[in-house]
């Protein structure tokens, strides 16, 4: 909701509040609303706000409490009522109207730095003990919002936003070796700590950071919990209970009169978008929702228009399209600036930008649907394989015979697609890129880094390993991170209800079936409200792959005769770099393409000063 940025002076210099105030005021782009400074002596707090929810239309930062605490965060917190009643409970005089930001105030003013036990929600922040000479910062469970910060002798930068700290003087541009090596290797930096950048850390998500006495500390707060395996006695409580918490997880998140829904022609999306509408309904804004759509019309077959309006009609909603056809990597050899703070590899998409301000125009939440798959994901192979194994025919037998008797379950048996990931090409999946300077890869032992991540295993004593391993996958911080405005520089709160704390342990306790394989609990939820053209509709991919539809066309020859950033050499052999144009193979062409994406990305730093 708002973009922060903390300095202080281990040496106790006092902060020069020309430069705070400059920084706050970079911060604005994702702060339109207020900006404001505070500064007492060795350290400043500077808060750029965008007003999201209701209780922020009193909101002022940096925010204080009982002279002894100050505040900056970017904060929406879950299940406000039960913490307030925690607080009121430990006599703290709360009103029910408090903004995020005070009721962190509170919960810390009780339990001190652990009242991230007691948070539950999305938030960053960075939170001043005048008394103990403290700064105590944190970042939500999931990552969902950003923390970085930089040391650099008695030093000490904080923000959610990156670019902002290397608007500091004294933060430098050198890149991080490793860093940039990962995001060759898995599109994303993998080590939670690590940016682009040698002199800036990420705090990972769930960890807390204690800067005291000159030093730094951090401390992982929660690690996502093995669920216990959840039986219902009726097949309808295990749905009701579904709704009900999808229904709380929007209605916290929909603190709002207007918002928008990024939503396909699948389950996920429209399931949080009839859950929006009911919500706002019963708010007495049942207007106020508006679905965004992206699509292709000629650049491949695309079903999403037509689904997307059956779901928009149903749910009685507006709903505007993005088309995506002209989007191309060969787009990036002609953009001066690039607002991406790291690389970022979409070279069949600008990222979602494009989206983001189309609902900027009327909103400033979006829902979206991310985190139904990675919950609801299983191996039916090894459903039954464990049944068999403890010997519970009588179980199996009743689970294949639930399973073929759902409704539309024939037209959903994806033989096909069961035989080509058993059967399939090879080609079809990650490989170790050829292309990495030799010197790099050796002095980064890159090879042994790429094998140990492909070999990771999750818990074994999970319920379903495959959907414990897709949450805690570090791809979702980096993807939440590409999302918030200190990324896009557009002032919208992306806002994901799948990825909140009771839904996510309520779904990874579900048996695969009969809930998990082919999302057959959001088909029960759907009933009576999606049509079931949609409820009913096959789990598919698209019908052909946007990226390599690209490659066949005559301005994508570019790819293969890029001019390279002088700093490409550090980390990449060109000359043996496959051509790419024409490729008909989509991983091999994602692969490929990944130094392409770097190459604009460090062209753009230099356009861009």
């Amino acid at each position: 909701m708002s973009g922060f940025v903390c300095i202080v002076h281990g040496d106790n210099a006092p902060i020069e509040r020309a430069l705070l105030q400059s920084l706050t005021d970079f911060l604005s782009f994702r702060g339109p609303d207020s900006r404001e400074i505070w500064l007492d002596g060795s350290i400043g707090l500077g808060h750029a706000l965008l007003r999201t929810t209701h209780e922020a239309m009193t909101e002022r930062q940096p925010a204080s409490l009982e002279g002894r605490y100050k505040i900056v965060a970017d904060a929406r917190l879950d299940a406000r009522e039960e913490l307030i009643a925690e607080l009121l409970r430990a006599q703290r005089n709360v009103r029910s109207n408090v903004p995020d930001c005070e009721l962190i105030l509170h919960a810390y003013a009780v339990w001190g730095t652990a009242c991230t036990d007691h948070l539950r929600g999305d938030f960053s922040f960075a939170l001043w003990n005048a008394g103990h000479k403290q700064l105590f910062c944190a970042r939500d469970h999931f990552g969902i919002k950003p923390f970085y910060y930089a040391q650099l002798g008695n030093l000490f930068l904080f923000s959610n936003t990156l670019d902002c700290l290397r608007k500091h003087p004294a933060v430098s541009g050198r890149l991080n070796d490793l860093a940039i090596s990962e995001f060759l290797l898995f599109d994303m930096i993998r080590e939670p700590s690590a940016t682009s950048f040698v002199d800036i850390q990420r705090l990972p998500p769930a960890h807390t950071l204690t800067y005291n006495d000159g030093g730094i500390s951090n401390r992982r707060y929660w690690t996502l919990p093995v669920s216990d395996p959840l039986r219902h006695g009726r097949q309808s409580d295990c749905v009701d209970q579904f709704r009900e918490l999808l229904d709380r997880a929007v209605a916290d998140r929909l603190r709002t009169n207007h918002a928008g829904v990024l939503m396909s022609g699948g389950l996920d999306s429209p399931t949080v978008a009839a859950s929006a509408r009911r919500t706002l309904t019963c708010n007495g804004t049942g207007s106020g929702l508006t679905a965004y759509t992206d699509i292709f019309e000629s650049l491949i077959p695309h079903e999403e228009r037509h689904y997307a309006t059956l779901v928009a009609e149903a749910l009685k909603i507006p709903i505007e399209f993005q088309v995506s056809d002209d989007f191309g990597p060969w787009k990036y050899l002609s953009q001066q600036k690039s607002t991406w703070p790291e690389p970022v590899h979409s070279p069949a998409s600008d990222g979602g930008l494009h989206q983001l301000r189309q609902v900027a125009a009327r909103n400033r939440v979006v829902l979206t649907g991310f985190g139904g798959d990675p919950a609801l994901s299983c191996l039916l192979s090894v459903h039954f394989f464990g049944l068999l194994k403890n010997r519970k025919i009588g179980h199996a037998l009743a689970d294949a015979m639930g399973y073929l008797a759902a409704d539309g379950r024939f037209s959903r048996l994806y033989v096909r697609t069961r035989w080509q990931k058993w059967f399939g090409s090879k080609s079809q999946t990650a490989h170790y890129p050829p292309w990495l300077n030799p010197g790099l890869e050796k002095r980064l032992s890159l090879r042994e880094r790429w094998e140990a991540w492909m070999s990771a295993q999750p818990p074994k004593e999970t319920a379903r390993r495959t959907a414990y391993e897709a949450i805690v996958d570090p791809s979702w911080p980096n993807l939440f991170e590409g999302y918030d405005p200190g990324t896009t520089g557009v002032p919208v709160e992306v806002r994901h209800p799948f990825f909140d704390l009771p839904v996510v342990s309520f779904l990874l306790a579900l048996p695969a079936l009969p809930w998990c394989s082919d999302k057959e609990l959001l088909r029960e939820a759907a009933r009576g409200i999606l049509p079931n053209a949609v409820r009913l509709r096959r789990k598919s991919p698209l019908l052909a792959d946007p990226l390599t539809a690209l490659l066949q066309q005559p301005q994508a020859a570019c790819v293969d005769s890029f001019e390279a950033a002088p700093e490409l050499d550090r980390y990449v052999e060109r000359r043996r770099i496959p051509k790419v144009f024409g490729e008909r193979d989509p991983w091999t062409a994602w692969i490929h393409l990944r130094p392409l994406s770097l190459n604009f990305w460090l062209q753009s730093r230099v356009a861009a000063g």
